[in-house]
């Protein structure tokens, strides 16, 4: 493999950073511990400037190229934290802390990334500035919004900004990608369905929300198989719910639901929202049932820029040889709203044959280590040529 020299003479070390950044999970904002290993590995590189903090428990690293006359800034971005997943892998470097695992390989992210900062620091083989970015809170707590609002772009001048997620199925080593939406919205929603409780065998002197809820859970289905344009994808699914009623003789008053929509457009989100509203009044209505909606808009589409996107697949197969198209993906990235900030690309790199991720037997390739490592370099070193 293609892969610069320096990152395989460094792969046992950002190895080591990696299995011990498993060891020690931490979830969403909590990553105190990791940030503290990553400002401090910054720091020991010779960063110009570190910055900790922003986003609650962020952190930012400036290198700065040989020469900086270009004016062009390019930040690269890995993700810290962990999932609330008991790991079963059996490793001997396994999660140390009960119910918390890193089953997306954001271990793995954060040592690439930093075994990047580590060349580019030595290096400086470029004309202008790299600024390497550590966000908490990918799995559900939006740190990259969260940076954004502290000011990540402005502050440190962020012209373009570029992302990377490891994929199992994806043969080691190699890349794949694909221009315009890429990673769905992830909205949330929690229904209510309040009708009237009492004993089991006296339906008649009841509304019982069981039976709403489950005439409702199958009207919600036809959003996709009706109302959505079938060339397009969205996904409702409900995923919980649960009775005020504990035992087998009494008709709850009360059930609660909660699930997910994922889409790909603005247009298939809104419509998305709008009929579960009017599915949900007219449902609860047809019953004599109250049914309340809370629809939250969680994490946005995941767009790629159609030119950074062309130009990170070109660096990738400088490094591996090819680069794949990739599929669309119904999951969510949060990289997302960095890329509303400005343009940029976010690229898979392949896991081989593992386990998937989120899943408690995942554990990041290290063999992957060089692969990611070149790319990241060769962003930098590419686009702001010395």
């Amino acid at each position: 493999m293609p892969v610069k020299n320096r990152f395989a003479e460094l792969h046992d070390e950002i190895a080591t950073w990696r299995r011990d950044l498993h060891e020690n999970p931490e979830l969403l904002f909590d990553t105190h511990r990791t940030s503290a290993l990553v400002a401090e590995k910054l720091q020991s590189f010779g960063c110009d400037e570190v910055v900790t903090g922003l986003g609650r428990t962020g952190v930012v690293g400036v290198i700065r190229g040989r020469e900086t006359g270009s004016g062009k800034v390019v930040g690269l971005r890995a993700d810290m934290d962990a999932l609330p997943i008991e790991e079963a892998t059996g490793l001997d470097y396994a999660s140390k802390v009960p119910g918390k695992m890193h089953a997306c390989g954001h271990d793995g992210h954060t040592a690439m990334l930093l075994g990047a900062a580590q060349y580019l620091a030595e290096t400086r083989n470029f004309n202008g500035t790299c600024i390497v970015i550590f966000q908490p809170a990918e799995e559900g707590g939006g740190g990259g919004r969260e940076m954004c609002e502290d000011g990540l772009m402005e502050r440190f001048g962020v012209q373009e900004v570029y992302g990377m997620h490891n994929w199992p199925g994806v043969p080691e080593g190699q890349f794949a990608i694909r221009p315009g939406p890429f990673f769905a919205a992830t909205d949330k929603f929690d229904i209510v369905v309040e009708g009237k409780g009492g004993h089991a065998a006296k339906p008649h002197e009841t509304i019982d929300p069981g039976v709403v809820a489950a005439h409702l859970i199958t009207a919600l289905q036809t959003i996709v198989s009706r109302n959505a344009d079938p060339t397009g994808q969205a996904v409702v699914s409900v995923t919980s719910m649960q009775s005020s009623s504990h035992t087998f003789n009494v008709i709850p008053s009360r059930v609660t639901m909660m699930g997910t929509v994922r889409t790909l457009d603005e247009a298939m989100r809104d419509m998305t929202e709008a009929r579960m509203a009017a599915l949900c009044e007219h449902v609860g209505a047809a019953f004599g049932a109250k049914i309340t909606l809370d629809y939250e808009r969680n994490y946005p589409v995941m767009v790629n820029h159609d030119d950074q996107t062309a130009f990170a697949a070109e660096v990738a197969r400088t490094v591996s040889g090819k680069c794949d198209d990739a599929p669309l993906v119904m999951g969510g990235e949060d990289f997302a709203f960095m890329l509303e900030e400005r343009p940029g690309a976010y690229i898979l790199v392949g896991n081989g044959d593992s386990a998937p991720v989120h899943h408690p037997e995942y554990n990041f390739n290290d063999d992957v280590i060089p692969a990611g490592c070149s790319w990241w370099a060769g962003i930098v070193e590419q686009r702001m040529p010395a």
